[in-house]
């Protein structure tokens, strides 16, 4: 499969997991597992946000447009995830900051003290975001193991895929942690599908070119929280 074809799957993927937000009791088996392939989404995305900035032309350009529909889909996300207004925000704000986080352990003008400190700030930000941490901390590790054309050795490969695996451990277990009852938080497993999907299905080529295919992500994420959110208030209040 090539990046588009892969970007549509993990896209599915998203909008199978948050129709089970909007409309499942989390604990229920068919939740639970909407859930489980919803997980693909974010890690691949992540995957292709460290790719992106080795083959973009223009980095800049390319945090401009992630941080234009964070801003957009701010709102939304927002109404999708409480029902109210927030300062929480959408995975596309973690992915610009993902962006960011490669961007900065990748230039050689920063000294290591300033990029520590600028990670650091990255980090702390990122707990205003969807996926926390979580999501920087895996572009850096694909940017590094995986991305870099001179790097692309298979030890490198595994070395970074049990670095993926750690991070998932700790993001699994606050999951499960914060899960009631706690079997219920089972879904998170589904990140460890991630890696098979990028070492098994990827083919590493690009596909179409076309316009569509780059900007479609973009307008389809906020669009559909807004729609699955006006789907649900009318749902519920109909059921009143």
């Amino acid at each position: 499969m090539n990046r588009n074809q892969i970007k549509y799957l993990v896209i599915i993927a998203m909008m199978i997991d948050h129709i089970a937000a909007a409309f499942l009791p989390d604990e229920s088996l068919l939740a639970m597992i909407m859930h489980f392939v919803g997980r693909f989404t974010a890690p691949a995305m992540a995957y292709f946000i460290a790719e992106g900035y080795h083959y973009t032309r223009n980095v800049r350009k390319y945090a401009i447009r992630l941080a234009v529909f964070a801003a957009i889909s701010w709102l939304p996300y927002s109404l999708f995830e409480t029902g109210t207004v927030t300062l929480h925000f959408s995975v596309i704000y973690t992915f610009l900051l993902g962006l960011l986080a490669v961007w900065l352990s990748d230039t050689q003008r920063c000294p290591m003290i300033l990029k520590i400190v600028g990670l650091a700030v990255i980090g702390f930000l990122s707990f205003f975001g969807d996926w926390l941490i979580f999501v920087p901390m895996w572009c850096v590790v694909f940017h590094l193991f995986f991305i870099k054309p001179s790097e692309k050795e298979k030890k490198k490969h595994i070395i970074g895929w049990n670095i993926y695996g750690m991070i998932g451990y700790v993001y699994c277990k606050l999951i499960f942690e914060s899960s009631v009852p706690r079997y219920s938080g089972s879904w998170s497993l589904g990140i460890f599908a991630v890696p098979f999907i990028i070492a098994f299905a990827y083919n590493g080529e690009s596909g179409s070119k076309k316009p569509f295919h780059k900007w479609f992500f973009y307008i389809f994420y906020p669009l559909h929280l807004f729609l699955l959110f006006a789907l649900k208030y009318l749902f519920n209040m109909i059921s009143q």
